[in-house]
């Protein structure tokens, strides 16, 4: 019955074998950086999209402000 018992104390882990140690924290990585890619996609299609408007505006003023300057 020795061999069953576990000698570490009750809060401590006890040792598993290499091939599953780290397939619950390997998981929680994995989302934890799905949703990190998922974050920066937002941004940087919110920071396009900014870019795009910029674009327009400033080439709607480039078309019109001569007009404006030379009557």
């Amino acid at each position: 019955m020795t061999i069953l018992t576990h000698l570490r104390g009750p809060f401590e882990r006890t040792p598993l074998a290499s091939a599953r140690r780290y397939k619950a924290e390997t998981g929680a990585a994995k989302a934890h950086l799905s949703a990190i890619r998922r974050f920066l996609a937002g941004v940087l299609t919110i920071l396009a999209a900014g870019t795009a408007i910029a674009a327009i505006m400033a080439l709607k003023i480039a078309i019109y402000l001569p007009r404006f300057i030379h009557p």
